[in-house]
């Protein structure tokens, strides 16, 4: 008796943690939703992670509790070295990586059990519908893994060619069809492990042809789609460990994903298909054939301090170039100085500026850019017409106004910040180069827009070097 007494407690308790933590997982992410809340909404989810994992430790079947106990330290060592030590605009590139981390635990936990189903009783019932569930996670959790991995290599800047050949998405369906019928082959017949490491294979290379020939452009669509992808995975392995903190894990970053991914492609007028399948930004890709009339012109520092300090209304619309440079703050200390000259300052924010959903809203919250100076795309836009001065610090297809007027454009109908329609246009950057993308933006050659040429932290200084000064 108090054996099976000891047991029903062990379940209770194993039950109520695993609701415990589901019900963080679901409030850290609704919390998420907002930045005021964000922290403890991270917070929130890192208390469910850690109880659902503490849990897992008195669960009856389980066994080899010092590897358990060594992969957590390990892992948990190197995510706190990493996150303290990963600076604000490498962080697109640790995201990739960390969803592809996930990916590839998923797959690993299907490869384990697709080997102890195929070793055990035989093939019953429950057994396909293991299988079945397993090869699927697998297949989904490979792709997000060796997928993420090439996203990572691309924000990371080891991987800047982007590889398209003739007949790409042809061959990419064909492997495709091969990796349905490995698993067909794992998931209903006795499997050798020949078949078992052919299907990983394929899924990874699988995962890699499809993310190479996607510019840089699309990279936050591309995270936002293998965290879903990883999410779907981790919660399928959960149905097949039935273990409901992961089946709840999952199906959360899955569906948020998933949402994330549509909202993602909608900002950018595009459905996802086009994304994954038109090389958007490769040069191969219907690129525009539209001339662009006029130059760029140059304005120095003091001569942009003037303008902005002596107009009434200033909207900041910040890119990856910001993030590159790691000007937020400068950025930041300038807006402060023109609001004590009288001037009104905004933020303009696009949903897919920068490398990852939201970067641009996280750069800007490390600052400390109050929220409520920060607007999206829909609420800012009719406020550019009544503008002063836009400053466009290292933004290039988010304000492009080929998304409007140039219909051979790739990014033609793509939603934009209306930047151009401003009185006065002052962007920052670096050289006359076309950006991340390799589309030519036409904001820069716009009568109304002069260049400011330099590096977005520098050219912040002297810009308050120069309001500073009159």
């Amino acid at each position: 008796m108090e054996g099976l007494f000891n047991a029903d407690l062990a379940h209770w308790l194993i039950q109520a943690s695993y609701f415990l933590a589901a019900i963080l997982f679901i409030s850290g992410l609704k919390k998420m939703s907002h930045p005021r809340t964000a922290r403890g909404g991270v917070v929130w989810a890192g208390v469910g992670m850690v109880i659902a994992t503490l849990v897992t430790f008195i669960e009856p079947h389980m066994h080899n509790y010092l590897l358990m106990t060594t992969a957590i330290f390990v892992g948990g060592i190197m995510a706190w070295w990493t996150g303290k030590r990963v600076a604000m605009t490498d962080m697109p590139q640790m995201i990739a990586l960390y969803n592809g981390m996930g990916g590839g635990s998923a797959a690993a936990i299907a490869a384990v059990e697709l080997l102890r189903v195929h070793t055990g009783a035989g093939l019953t019932h429950e057994a396909f519908a293991a299988r079945e569930l397993a090869v699927i996670g697998a297949l989904i959790g490979t792709i997000a893994f060796s997928g993420s991995l090439i996203a990572f290599a691309k924000l990371q800047g080891w991987q800047r060619k982007v590889y398209r050949f003739p007949a790409q998405n042809f061959v990419n369906l064909a492997l495709f069809l091969g990796l349905l019928v490995l698993g067909f082959m794992l998931a209903r017949t006795e499997f050798s492990s020949n078949t078992l490491y052919a299907f990983f294979a394929l899924a990874l290379i699988i995962g890699i042809m499809m993310t190479i020939p996607i510019g840089g452009a699309d990279m936050p669509v591309v995270i936002s789609l293998y965290n879903a992808l990883t999410g779907l995975a981790v919660g399928i392995e959960g149905f097949v460990l039935q273990n409901p903190a992961m089946m709840i894990a999952g199906i959360v970053v899955g569906s948020a994903g998933t949402l994330l991914t549509q909202l993602m492609a909608k900002a950018m007028n595009r459905p996802l298909s086009n994304v994954l399948f038109s090389g958007f930004g490769t040069g191969d890709d219907g690129s525009s054939t539209m001339s662009v009339s006029g130059s760029m012109k140059s304005i120095d520092a003091a001569d942009a301090a003037i303008t902005m300090a002596y107009g009434e209304k200033v909207i900041f619309v910040p890119g990856y170039g910001m993030a590159v440079a790691q000007a937020q703050h400068k950025i930041w200390e300038l807006a402060k100085l023109l609001q004590q000259q009288g001037v009104k300052v905004f933020f303009a924010i696009h949903p897919v500026a920068g490398r990852m959903p939201g970067h641009m809203n996280v750069l800007l919250a490390e600052a400390g850019v109050p929220y409520d100076l920060i607007y999206d795309l829909e609420d800012i836009n009719s406020q550019f017409p009544t503008c002063d001065v836009a400053l466009v610090i290292g933004a290039n297809d988010v304000v492009n106004p080929a998304a409007r007027k140039d219909t051979s454009s790739p990014i033609y109908g793509m939603p934009i910040l209306d930047a151009d329609k401003a009185r006065n246009v002052i962007v920052i950057k670096r050289g006359q180069g076309t950006g991340f993308s390799g589309i030519e933006n036409l904001l820069f050659f716009e009568d109304n827009t002069r260049m400011c040429y330099g590096d977005a932290q520098d050219v912040a200084q002297k810009l308050i070097t120069g309001v500073k000064a009159l």
